[in-house]
């Protein structure tokens, strides 16, 4: 789409003479601190032993190369499906989807609600960047990142080029790394899928791209075929069964249980110590109100689901530590 024909911001701005309303969103998710922290926070492997694993920040930008290349092909706008892209997993916690699933069952336990990388992603963008102004970003990249997983269908085709286009890179990439890690070995792989998408992780994607692309323009609409779509359905459930589980539990899953609810029941009873860049105040400063116990989750959820990896770790230990051996 154009994005002259963008249904706008939640708050009027004036136009940019050298940028479009997507390119200045993208510019804006580019240089936000969530985007800078994504290079510290864990894809798969929790704190792996080795430079070449993927971060939640390569795994973004692969998802931004193939959802542009797809994006080009078929003549969409390059721009609104990149800044949907870049800003698809602001919202993740430290640890992957090991610590998402951790503040999940927290939440849910306090009837706070739960908790969804998708959805903290749109409350980063919208409340917690730029010291809880937001980022003010379009209602288009808005609704891409928020539905770029789960249920919700992106309202436009370049929301839905991103919602596949991250599926086709973390199924190559995550495969790519747990083979580095010795999880699984190629003896495990199952022949009929690899023959079909392909040996090697660059056929694949290759593979994968040119029927997203060839299929979108047969449906007028984004899609896969119904042959490579179920063999990419079947590579996920292989890293389901095999990587994921194996992964959390083999790379320190307990640990980071500890450390999530440790953060978490620490700032819950200790709600001053929470920074003001964790997000909004629960109540206005000064009116001396108990803070609703909901309001005070999410905001804590804020502020551990916003944390690194290392930072989490480091925090989490000086917070154990008696005060005389922290260091």
């Amino acid at each position: 789409m154009r994005s002259t024909d963008s249904r706008g911001r939640r708050r009027e701005e004036a136009p940019c003479l050298l940028r479009t309303e997507f390119q200045r969103d993208r510019d804006r998710i580019l240089h936000c601190k969530a985007f800078r922290r994504l290079k510290h926070k864990t894809q798969v492997f929790i704190a792996p032993e080795g430079d070449h694993y993927r971060t939640r920040l390569t795994h973004t930008l692969e998802v931004a190369g193939v959802a542009r290349a797809a994006a080009r092909a078929l003549r969409l706008n390059e721009d609104l499906t990149e800044a949907i892209a870049l800003g698809h997993d602001l919202g993740h916690t430290p640890f992957g989807h090991a610590g998402e699933e951790v503040l999940n069952e927290i939440l849910e336990e306090m009837g706070a609600g739960g908790f969804r990388h998708n959805e903290q992603s749109l409350r980063v963008v919208d409340t917690l960047e730029n010291d809880g102004a937001g980022l003010n970003l379009t209602w288009e990249v808005r609704d891409g990142i928020r539905n770029h997983t789960g249920a919700g269908q992106p309202a436009t085709l370049e929301g839905k080029i991103v919602h596949v286009g991250d599926r086709i890179a973390y199924v190559n990439h995550d495969l790519d790394d747990a083979l580095r890690a010795g999880l699984i070995g190629t003896g495990d792989l199952p022949p009929g899928l690899f023959s079909l998408l392909g040996n090697t992780g660059s056929e694949r994607i290759d593979t994968l791209v040119h029927d997203l692309v060839d299929t979108s323009v047969e449906l007028g609409d984004i899609g896969q075929s119904r042959r490579i779509g179920e063999a990419m359905s079947s590579l996920r459930e292989f890293l389901f069964a095999t990587v994921y589980a194996r992964s959390i539990e083999e790379n320190g899953g307990q640990q980071v249980r500890r450390v999530i609810r440790g953060l978490f029941c620490h700032f819950l009873e200790h709600p001053d110590l929470l920074p003001s860049a964790a997000g909004p105040p629960v109540v206005p400063v000064g009116t001396g109100t108990t803070p609703s116990l909901d309001l005070l989750a999410v905001r804590v959820a804020d502020y551990v689901a916003g944390m690194t990896d290392r930072f989490a770790m480091k925090l989490y230990f000086s917070l154990s530590l008696p005060k005389g051996w922290a260091v």
